[in-house]
């Protein structure tokens, strides 16, 4: 018997036996009192295992120093810290079997963003927020220990903000320390990570964003494989010269920004400094005049620098461009690359992805197509930076 059922019982004895001494000429008074003896101790027992089996959740506020942010994300309310773009992700090391965190949504209802809920080492989880408030119960039936759990937006910075504003627990734990390494992947729908996972809405069914996932796109993956901090700074339909969807702005355009899909809020680039950018644009361009692309691209270079002096800079092709793109891509990147180098332009480089990546959601790459990727991109990276 636990120690503390033990004590309970025998206390309980202690009391019920003084009580019969004093009335040990009332047999039935006996009686009672061991019976009240014996139920007291079977709620004591059910209140402790009830306690075990539901323990009371404190509420930590979004400011608390043991949460870890990653992303581009607006800080104006501490308390509300409000993110739009897909990959943003929060980290917090908690003890307990069950923890909830409360998010809003600024669409909710049938407009509705999607999070990735990943706890130690199990598999992650989707979840579809449903309402402006949610409460989500993230963990519920663990071992009484610690444990480390991420929250990631899946979802396209169109669909929306998220504002994280409380976590529940019974204790919130300094988390351990972020990684070193940092890397940023600009890009379009295909690093947001769209079109990949099936496992709830099938292709050209729900939303158009219900097959988003950005926790599993390549460079999420990537970053978790390398053991580094990620940053998406991606927007579906988003090119370099022209975007699709009749979208009126191009990444030079939007690549300062916090809410990148309405061109708003300036981010402060300081905030975070990548060791590795690569630049995963052109599918969205199409084939268009070389002068044009080449000239945009090389500016933009200029521009990522400004704000990254020490970054290695890796240009991508596009992994779902079809023979024709792909070779026109190449052609350029490799202009493109040549020309800097030559120039003293130096930690500029080119990958060229071995093959065309296009069996998910409107030929986007799918799941296991953006590990692939990934894989690709990883060994690259390794290669470039010796890690």
């Amino acid at each position: 018997m636990p120690a503390f059922f033990s004590y309970c019982y025998n206390s309980i004895n202690r009391s019920a036996s003084k009580t019969v001494i004093l009335r040990h000429h009332l047999p039935e008074t006996k009686m009672m009192t061991r019976r009240f003896s014996y139920l007291f101790l079977m709620l004591l027992i059910g209140a402790a295992l009830s306690a075990q089996s539901h323990p009371v959740l404190k509420l930590f506020k979004a400011n608390n120093p043991n949460i870890q942010y990653f992303g581009r994300i607006d800080f104006s309310n501490p308390l509300k810290p409000r993110f739009w773009s897909p990959g943003v992700y929060i980290r917090i090391k908690f003890n307990g079997p069950a923890c909830d965190l409360i998010v809003n949504d600024e669409m909710g209802g049938d407009n509705h963003n999607y999070v990735e809920i990943a706890i130690d080492d199990e598999p992650q989880v989707r979840i579809k927020l449903t309402s402006k408030v949610n409460v989500v119960k993230a963990a519920r039936g663990l071992s009484d220990a610690e444990h480390i759990l991420t929250i990631c937006k899946d979802t396209e910075s169109g669909i929306g903000y998220l504002e994280l504003t409380g976590i529940k627990c019974v204790a919130l734990l300094p988390p351990p320390p972020k990684p070193k390494r940092k890397i940023e992947y600009i890009g379009d729908s295909i690093t947001t990570g769209s079109g990949i996972d099936i496992a709830e809405t099938p292709c050209d069914a729900g939303k158009w964003y219900d097959q988003h996932n950005a926790y599993m796109s390549y460079g999420a993956l990537t970053s978790r494989a390398l053991n580094a901090q990620w940053q998406l700074t991606a927007v579906a339909g988003i090119g370099l010269t022209h975007s699709c969807c009749k979208m009126d702005m191009v990444m030079p355009d939007v690549v300062d920004k916090t809410f990148l899909r309405d061109n708003k809020i300036t981010w402060d680039f300081k905030r975070y400094q990548p060791d590795v950018v690569t630049i995963c644009l052109g599918q969205n361009d199409g084939i268009v005049d070389s002068s044009l692309f080449c000239g945009a691209y090389v500016k933009f270079i200029g521009d990522v620098r400004k704000h990254y002096p020490q970054a290695d800079i890796i240009c991508l092709t596009s992994p779902m461009a079809n023979d024709k793109l792909s070779a026109v891509l190449k052609r350029y990147l490799s202009g493109i690359t040549a020309n800097l180098n030559d120039a003293g332009v130096k930690k500029v480089y080119k990958y060229y992805f071995s093959k065309r990546y296009f069996h998910g959601c409107g030929t986007h790459p799918d799941m296991e197509e953006q590990a692939q990727i990934a894989e690709e991109l990883t060994a690259y990276i390794k290669q470039v930076e010796g890690w």
